[in-house]
């Protein structure tokens, strides 16, 4: 229905310019003496000159088009259509007047006052949209392969156009694949738009029937969700037809250089939702002039908030890690691309105190990162004094060294893990959480009106990660298979890393807001709304498909059993810690769940010193009293209750 309103108002508006274009011609060859004209006759001639206009508009398939859209190639196509218009109603008027009617001459003025008035309003609506002419001046250009695009809107807009204006180009957009059907039937630059996706499977059957079968699947659109990108792979697999992406629209904006590049789907890209609204002046305003300081900064999650911290223009950025090789690669990376950003990098261990104070002191930091942590759960289960040092003491040195120094704020990266644990990982990340929330609380409670604050942001699995399934799949598929699966039933939450990392910077503004969000309380855990859960055999079916070959006969999968202190799936909430919704969009908050932190403190100095002293038996011990929900063997195969009922 609102393709036929759009379609009508087109009309409707080319009718009116019609007419006015008839009257606007009379009165500028005649003037005032426009007014001796019959009008009668006037009104027969602006009725039959609008009718013979529509008409040939329409054949050339003028209305098929998107205004938001309009092009040199709209505009040609009005051109002619006036010009064979003009022509035809001349010769209806020779023929029942022999043109006695009104100057000739006026014909050829209407000539140039209808091109005028049918394409200047799309023209100004299209300059209004994109605020630039440019692309209105694009003609087709020289195209080879020809593809398919899946996305009926800025992006397939942005692709059309580079392939005309690059000659030298490989690919031919042939057809448009609309992601809902308000498009479907109309035209962008001249390619249809031939169906959904859906439909992708017939388009590609009716496009092979005319000879034109596409050979390759392009993604336009990056707003598309993880599960739809699926659902085109799926489809595709089964058509036998690659399939790639372009880069994200935002890229292309200020133009796209020597060409446009297009990429393979990554697995990231079946799993990714649709890209959240996000609150980027908040965050800005956090880290803009303010010096920063991140541990583990180079990790996966460290080194991505060592990146985006830097594009919001701290005064200062301080790395701490203490892997000399991932810091210096971090640092290279910030020396080519944020060159005159004032950074130290400091080689340093959260478990040694000391130098987290010699650290602070020399930074200064007002904001603090927290993602240093062992997060690999079969290695701390199999080193647990080991994790405990790194997880529990480490994150205590840090938020104590904070506190000390007077930091604004600490926030800490913690991990779905840490909900009814199973593992040494995930409890010990709980008791991390334990400390923040007692210290942020014990902030409020002491009525220090600058107190810092202590933020904990929790989310799953982060994909390509160097505790992620996935880099693992990927060197078994470089190696012929098989792909190796715990369990046929496990599952995980997944988001990117570039996603995990801007809702952590969110999450943090929200909390340090001037003006934080009603309900907000002190001691809460920020969650990232992580999606659905997805099974890994599933994860592994279609990175298989997205290689090329297709499962169980190509690669095989293996099933090895649940690794030491693995749970079929994870949780993102406690039940004692009924999420809250806040108003930022994909982040939700956890009621405090906590103890007294002077209570806490002096079972962490012991827990310090039976770990220090490599007492594993009292460690784990202090652990399962620390932790009472940790259950290190029961549980393991438990299923929630939805999946035991399937």
């Amino acid at each position: 229905m609102k393709r036929i309103n759009r379609t009508f108002l087109a009309l409707v508006h080319d009718a009116l310019m019609t007419a006015l274009s008839l009257l606007l011609s009379l009165y500028l060859r005649l003037g005032a003496d426009m007014a001796a004209l019959d009008r009668t006759m006037l009104l027969q001639d602006m009725a039959l000159f609008t009718v013979i206009v529509l008409v040939f508009l329409r054949l050339t398939g003028l209305y098929r088009g998107i205004w938001r859209y309009a092009s040199l190639n709209d505009l040609f196509a009005i051109g002619r259509a006036v010009t064979v218009a003009v022509l035809a109603y001349t010769l209806v008027l020779f023929l029942s007047t022999r043109l006695e009617g009104q100057p000739r001459s006026t014909l050829v003025i209407n000539w140039f006052v209808l091109i005028g008035l049918l394409s200047g309003p799309r023209i100004l609506y299209r300059l209004f949209k994109d605020g630039r002419l440019d692309r209105v001046f694009e003609r087709d250009a020289h195209r080879r392969i020809p593809v398919l695009l899946v996305g009926a809107g800025d992006g397939a807009e942005l692709f059309v156009n580079e392939m005309r204006r690059d000659r030298r180009s490989n690919y031919d957009p042939i057809g448009i694949i609309a992601v809902n059907e308000g498009r479907v039937g109309r035209t962008i630059h001249r390619v249809p738009v031939v169906g959904t996706i859906d439909q992708l499977t017939g388009a590609v059957e009716k496009l092979t029937e005319t000879d034109r079968r596409p050979q390759r699947i392009i993604l336009t659109n990056d707003m598309i969700d993880g599960a739809l990108i699926s659902r085109v792979v799926d489809q595709a697999s089964a058509l036998g037809i690659d399939i790639a992406r372009m880069p994200r629209v935002s890229e292309l904006k200020s133009g796209v250089g020597d060409g446009l590049e297009i990429r393979p789907i990554a697995i990231e890209d079946l799993l990714g939702r649709a890209q959240r609204v996000l609150d980027r002046e908040a965050m800005a305003h956090l880290i803009r002039g303010r010096r920063v300081l991140v541990t583990g900064a180079g990790g996966t999650i460290g080194s991505e908030l060592v990146r985006q911290i830097a594009a919001l223009a701290p005064s200062h950025l301080t790395l701490v890690d203490s892997a000399e090789y991932q810091l210096y690669l971090i640092d290279l990376d910030l020396a080519e691309n944020f060159a005159t950003l004032p950074r130290t990098t400091s080689l340093g261990d959260v478990r040694d105190r000391h130098r987290l104070d010699e650290i602070m002191a020399e930074a200064r930091p007002e904001l603090v990162f927290h993602a240093a942590a062992y997060k690999h759960v079969p290695m701390v289960e199999a080193n647990p004094t080991e994790g405990v040092l790194t997880n529990v003491i480490g994150t205590r040195n840090l938020a104590e060294a904070c506190r000390t120094a007077g930091v604004a704020a600490m926030v800490m990266i913690s991990t779905d893990k840490a909900v009814h644990p199973t593992n040494v990982m995930g409890a010990s990340k709980r008791l991390a959480e334990c400390i923040c929330q007692a210290l942020d609380l014990a902030g409020r409670a002491g009525g220090q009106k600058n107190a810092t604050r202590f933020v904990t942001v929790r989310f799953g699995n982060v994909l390509g990660s160097t505790g992620s399934v996935v880099p693992l799949f990927r060197r078994q598929l470089q190696a012929g298979g098989p792909l190796t699966v715990t369990h046929k039933d496990v599952t995980r939450f997944f988001m990117t890393v570039r996603e995990a990392v801007e809702l952590v910077l969110q999450a943090s503004a929200v909390a340090m807001s001037d003006h934080p969000p009603k309900g907000l309380e002190r001691g809460g855990i920020f969650v990232l709304e992580m999606g659905e859960s997805v099974k890994i055999a599933d994860l592994a079916r279609q990175m298989i498909r997205l290689a090329g070959l297709v499962p169980d006969r190509d690669i095989k999968i293996e099933y090895i059993g649940l690794r030491p202190g693995e749970k079929l799936y994870e949780e993102l909430f406690h039940e004692a810690e009924p999420p809250v919704k806040t108003e930022a969009d994909g982040i939700l908050l956890a009621a405090p769940r906590t103890a007294d932190y002077a209570v806490l403190s002096r079972a962490l100095d012991e827990m310090d010193e039976a770990a220090r002293g490599r007492d594993t038996a009292r460690v784990l011990t202090l652990l399962s009293h620390l932790v009472p929900e940790l259950q290190r063997e029961a549980g393991q195969m438990a299923l929630p209750a939805a999946d035991a009922a399937r």
